[in-house]
């Protein structure tokens, strides 16, 4: 599939700390379960953008073992559904920490739900602190409270944290003009506005999170993590994936 022209939207000249939210299905065989051989390869990658000096943070979902508004959907309570949602991020959470950890890379678990036996409350200064020290911390939990994706978890750390960007892994290597798996006509933009992204409603992350993104001026690259390297390039600046800025 081809490229769309480019916009006038631009990545960030220099980027020295990110955020990568990462969806549980990207932690598993075919979407379901925890997957110890595709975390330990999350890991690597994750190990490689650290070794080139990139402060690193990862929001982690949890649909690879539990999807809330399923559950909602057949009649849970929406915020009990969510909060069995928390809990799924949190086992994926500690699966990539310990692979983190295996790969000699210092890292701590932070989340929003208080869970002191097994990780750290997120508390913003103390994440902050960390990434200054050079530790990933992987932030589960979402943002603790119902009827909030952790796309939005994602911007509104993002946001907290003060980073040059949000990376956003799929698996598709970018936001194109329609579905590609539907549309072989669609095309891939390599970079693209907010309000761009909005008028064709390409649905980059949810409204709350996407409008939260524009309203800071947060960029956002949507990239494909199962192309091995690709966020090491991504980080370089390499043209793959899409900007959205």
């Amino acid at each position: 599939m081809t490229s769309a022209p480019a916009s006038p939207a631009k990545p960030p000249a220099h980027l020295k700390r990110i955020l990568l939210k990462i969806s549980g299905e990207s932690l598993g065989d075919s979407g379901g379960g925890v997957s110890p051989a595709v975390v330990a390869k999350v890991a690597g990658q994750i190990a490689r953008v650290q070794a080139l000096g990139v402060e690193v943070a990862v929001v982690v979902g949890g649909g690879n073992l539990l999807r809330g508004a399923e559950f909602a959907k057949l009649g849970t309570n929406r915020a009990t559904a969510d909060h069995m949602g928390m809990l799924a991020t949190a086992i994926n959470a500690l699966a990539l920490q310990d692979a983190l950890e295996r790969a000699g890379i210092a890292t701590r678990a932070a989340c929003a739900v208080e869970m002191k036996t097994m990780m750290e409350p997120y508390i913003r200064r103390r994440v902050i602190r960390h990434l200054e020290k050079g530790r990933v911390v992987i932030l589960a939990g979402g943002t603790g409270n119902p009827y909030f994706t952790t796309d939005t978890a994602a911007a509104l750390r993002a946001t907290e944290l003060g980073v040059d960007a949000i990376f956003k892994a799929t698996k598709v290597d970018g936001v194109y003009s329609a579905d590609p798996t539907k549309d072989k006509a669609a095309v891939r933009f390599t970079q693209i506005s907010f309000d761009e992204a909005l008028t064709l409603d390409l649905r980059v992350m949810d409204r709350t999170a996407f409008t939260l993104c524009m309203e800071n001026r947060m960029p956002i690259m949507v990239f494909d993590m199962f192309v091995e390297g690709n966020m090491e390039r991504a980080v370089r600046g390499d043209q793959i994936g899409t900007w959205v800025s």
